[in-house]
């Protein structure tokens, strides 16, 4: 009987290993899987490559894993923002390493590596900074650069329901980057709110198949005020 359920975040996280790249969900503080980060942060595994939009948001979520010293490298759209203080600083002082991507590229580099494409030509970039040492070529009359897929050994991604199969619901734009990095990861590890019973999804409300994802572990929805109180002590 396939049942992809584990009783905590802990043990959803406990053989993540040393030097792992890692793809997480969310954008801003929409869809980020923010207990399995936090575990992740406990679980106390280092030297991570974190792919995400963003390097977090003041001190929590992926803030808070750069503050705790456990990344190595972030490849992201958008580094910097307002509450960036905390990628700003390690990167300033030269204790992390940025690999930056556009929004677009980034999500299909993760597609490429879900659906076996080995590589990929895009106009975007191209004649900038973010291009130097890339393979170029001239598609239509349009200069395009070779874009590389992003394989993840693990993505933790953040859904509103999902059932012993792995089959995931998300809700509105907390979906955003959660079914193309599942694609694209070895482990897909799922924090839900609700787990349905089987048949229960509706399957065309079904985004992202069991098929890539290996453990769900159910989470307590968090009130507003929770939310607030956690993001003032961090």
């Amino acid at each position: 009987m396939i049942n992809k359920i584990v009783p905590s975040v802990e043990a959803a996280l406990a053989d993540v290993r040393n030097g792992s790249t890692i793809l997480i969900g969310g954008f801003g503080g929409a869809g980020v899987p923010a207990e399995l980060i936090d575990a992740l942060i406990a679980q106390g595994a280092r030297e991570l490559t974190v792919v995400n939009n963003n390097a977090g948001n003041a001190e929590y979520g992926v803030a808070a894993l750069l503050k705790a010293g456990r990344v190595r490298k972030i490849v992201c759209s958008y580094p910097r923002q307002n509450d960036s203080h905390v990628f700003e600083g390690l990167y300033r002082a030269g204790k992390i390493e940025l690999e930056l991507v556009p929004q677009g590229t980034l999500s299909e580099r993760m597609r490429a590596a879900g659906a076996g494409i080995g590589a990929f030509y895009t106009p975007t970039g191209y004649g900038t900074d973010l291009a130097k040492g890339k393979e170029t070529r001239v598609i239509d009359g349009k200069h395009c650069v070779l874009e590389h897929p992003i394989h993840g050994d693990v993505a933790l991604v953040k859904a509103e329901k999902g059932d012993r199969w792995g089959n995931l619901v998300y809700r509105k734009s907390a979906r955003n980057f959660g079914p193309t990095m599942a694609s694209a990861a070895k482990c897909t590890i799922a924090q839900v709110y609700e787990i349905a019973e089987l048949g229960d999804l509706d399957p065309e409300c079904i985004v992202t198949p069991g098929i890539f994802v290996t453990r769900v572990v159910r989470v307590l929805r968090k009130s507003t005020a929770q939310v607030i109180n956690a993001e003032q002590a961090a």
